[in-house]
C-alpha cells in the first residue's frame, strides 16, 4: 500500500520508523502533505535569499518573518489547519516570484532546483504535494543529515520568534538559516558538507538561545526562585498554554480588574518566575501538567484556553472545551477560533474575557505548590553555596534532565530514574520534562532543591552557561570533566536544536531517549557516537550505574 504521508519528525512516531496512513499527533495525510509542500515553498524563497545576500543584492523585508513563520508551522502538534497552512503556501509563492524577478533583474543566477523554480498554483496543491515528501533524497545517509538539520532549523525558528516578538533580532542568525536551507535543497550536498551544517545548526540554537533568554530577562526581570500555587480558586479563569512570554503579558494587562484569573498550563509555568509577570496578582498559578494530559484537564478547567504555540492535542468531537479554544501565532485547529497580532504586535482578549465571565471557576485537580526560577542568573547567585556543597561531598553530581515529556508508558522512567537518584544528586531541569518528577518530594541539600527547574525547553541554555561558570570555578580543563551527566528526554524540533546546542559547546555522553530518533541513520549514529559518545537508554538501574556510579 503506497504512503498517504510520511513523517518521523517526532519521538512518538508510529511504530518508531515513521507515520504513513496518519500522525500519531492527529495530523492528517492533507495536512502532512500541505506542510510539505510549505517547505518545499521555504527552501525556494531561502535558497533564492541566499543567493540574493551572496551578491549583495537588497531583498524584501518580510522574507526573515516568512521562512521563521513558516518552519515554525510544520512543527509537532503547532497546526492541524489545512487552510491556514495553504494561505502562507500562498504568500510565499507570491513572495518567491518577486525575489525571482529581483534575481532577474539584477543579473544574480540561481540554481536550477525545482523548489526554486516552481511557482505553482492553488489548482497544483494535490498534485504537487505528494511529490515533496522528505523522501525525495534517496541515499538515507543524506537523507538523515538533511532532515536533521530541518528539523533543528525548525526549533531554533521557534525560538527566534519569541525573541522576536520582544523586539530582538540577529541578522547572523537568519542569514545562516537561509544558507542551511540553501545547502540541504542542494541535490549534490555532500555528506562532510551536510555534516558541517548540522553542527553550524546547533551552534546558531545556542545563538539563539541566547538571544530569547536576553529578550526575556530585558522585557520580564531575571527569573527569581519562586513557588506556584497548582490550586484553584473561586473566580473564573483563563488558562494559557505554550512558550510566549509576550502573550501571556497581554493577556494579564486585559484581564486586570475583570475578576477573572489567569491560569498557566504546561511551557507556560515559568511565566510565575519572571518578577514582571508575577507582579499581576491575577496571575494565580498553574492548572495540570505536560501537554499531552490537556483532554482531561481542559475539560475540567471550566474556561477558555488559550494556545500561543504547540503542543495541541486534537480533542474528540464531542469534547466539552471546544466552543471556548483560541490559537494564536503559528498554531491552528479547524473550528477553533484564531486570534490575529494586529499592527502594533498584541492581541485582543476581549472575547477570550467575555466568554470566561460566564464560565464556573476551575474544578480543583491538585493542591499544593512547586518551586522554580532557578535560572543561570539565579543558580550563579547561589554559585559559592553550590561549590562548597560539591567541594565537601554533599553533592557528588548533577544530573541535567531537561526535554521533553511524552504520553507513553515508557516515560515513567524518568519519574523512577529521578525517584532512584541518590540522595547526593540534584538534577538539572527545563522544558516540560520536569513534570514527571517536579511534583515530588525529593528534598533539598543543604538548602538547595534537588530538583532546580530553569524554565522552558529554550532555557536549557541555562545549563550550558552554568557548566561553562562550573568549569571556570573548578578548573577544569574540559567541560566533560565536571561532575554533571545528561538525561534527555525528547519529543520534538525544540528538544532536537538543544541537542545540537550541546554538541555543539562539546558536551559528550549525552543520553537521550525514551528512543533514539528516527531521522538519525544507522551511519549517521555512528558518527555522533564516534565523535559525542552520544547514547540511548537502558534500564533505570543499568543508567544509574553509568551516569551516576
Amino acid at each position: 500500500m503506497e504512503n498517504q504521508m510520511f513523517c518521523y519528525q517526532c519521538q512518538e512516531t508510529a511504530k518508531g520508523t515513521g507515520c504513513t496512513i496518519k500522525g500519531v499527533c492527529g495530523k492528517l495525510p492533507s495536512t502532512s502533505k500541505y506542510m510539505d509542500l510549505l517547505l518545499s515553498v521555504v527552501r525556494g524563497i531561502a535558497t533564492i535569499e541566499y543567493n540574493l545576500r551572496q551578491n549583495n543584492v537588497e531583498s524584501i523585508a518580510e522574507v526573515d518573518h516568512f521562512i521563521m513563520d513558516a518552519l515554525f508551522c510544520t512543527i509537532t502538534n503547532a497546526n492541524f489547519d489545512d487552510p491556514s497552512i495553504l494561505r502562507r503556501v500562498d504568500a510565499g509563492i507570491a513572495l518567491k516570484k518577486k525575489l525571482i524577478l529581483i534575481a532577474e533583474t539584477n543579473n544574480v543566477v540561481l540554481p536550477s532546483y525545482r523548489e526554486v523554480e516552481w511557482g505553482g498554483e492553488k489548482a497544483d496543491y494535490d498534485h504537487e504535494g505528494d511529490a515533496q515528501t522528505i523522501l525525495r533524497t534517496e541515499n538515507e545517509d543524506l537523507r538523515s543529515l538533511k532532515e536533521l538539520t530541518m528539523l533543528g532549523l525548525k526549533g531554533l525558528a521557534a525560538y527566534y520568534e519569541h525573541a522576536s516578538r520582544l523586539g530582538f533580532y540577529d541578522k547572523k542568525i537568519t542569514d545562516f538559516v537561509c544558507e542551511a536551507l540553501a545547502i540541504i535543497t542542494n541535490p549534490d550536498a555532500d555528506m562532510n558538507t551536510l555534516l558541517n551544517t548540522v553542527l553550524a545548526t546547533g551552534t546558531n540554537g545556542v545563538n539563539v538561545m541566547a538571544l530569547l533568554d536576553q529578550a526575556n530577562t530585558t522585557a520580564y526581570g531575571n527569573p527569581e526562585i519562586s513557588k506556584v500555587n497548582i490550586g484553584v480558586g473561586k473566580n473564573p479563569g483563563i488558562l494559557i498554554s505554550g512558550h510566549d512570554l509576550h502573550d501571556i503579558e497581554d493577556l494579564l494587562k486585559q484581564t486586570e480588574g475583570t475578576g477573572i484569573d489567569v491560569y498557566t498550563h504546561g511551557e507556560m509555568l515559568p511565566a510565575h518566575y519572571y518578577p514582571k509577570l508575577k507582579k499581576y496578582k491575577n496571575l494565580v498559578g498553574n492548572y495540570g501538567n505536560a501537554w499531552w494530559q490537556q483532554k482531561e484537564e481542559f475539560a475540567s478547567f471550566n474556561g477558555p484556553i488559550v494556545f500561543t504555540t504547540n503542543c495541541i492535542v486534537p480533542p474528540s468531537k464531542n469534547a466539552n472545551y471546544n466552543d471556548r479554544v483560541f490559537t494564536m501565532n503559528a498554531t491552528g485547529f479547524p473550528g477553533w477560533k484564531h486570534i490575529e497580532t494586529n499592527t502594533e504586535g498584541h492581541k485582543d482578549f476581549s472575547e477570550v474575557i467575555e466568554i470566561a465571565k460566564k464560565c464556573q471557576a476551575p474544578i480543583q485537580i491538585e493542591e499544593g505548590e512547586i518551586i522554580g526560577g532557578f535560572a543561570h542568573n539565579q543558580v550563579l547567585s547561589l554559585a559559592d553555596q553550590i561549590v562548597e556543597a560539591v567541594k565537601s561531598g554533599a553533592i557528588r553530581k548533577f544530573v541535567v534532565m531537561g526535554g521533553c515529556d511524552g504520553r507513553f508508558k515508557d516515560r515513567n522512567y524518568y519519574t523512577e530514574f529521578a525517584q532512584q537518584l541518590p540522595k547526593d544528586v540534584v538534577i538539572l531541569t527545563s522544558g516540560c520534562a520536569k513534570y514527571k518528577y517536579n511534583k515530588l518530594n525529593l528534598g533539598d541539600i543543604n538548602g538547595i532543591p534537588r530538583v532546580l527547574d530553569a524554565g522552558q525547553c529554550n532555557d536549557s541554555y541555562t545549563w550550558a552557561v552554568v557548566a561553562l561558570k562550573l568549569k571556570e570555578i573548578f578548573g577544569a580543563n574540559d567541560i566533560n570533566d565536571l561532575p554533571i551527566a545528561f538525561n534527555i528526554a525528547w519529543y520534538e524540533q525544540k528538544a532536537v536544536i538543544v541537542l545540537l546546542a550541546l554538541l555543539s559547546l562539546g558536551i559528550k555522553n549525552i543520553h537521550i531517549g525514551p528512543t533514539l530518533p528516527a531521522f538519525v541513520s544507522p551511519a549517521v549514529l555512528k558518527v555522533l557516537v564516534e565523535q559525542f559518545d552520544l547514547g540511548g537508554i537502558t534500564t533505570v538501574e543499568e543508567d544509574l550505574k553509568t551516569m551516576i556510579g
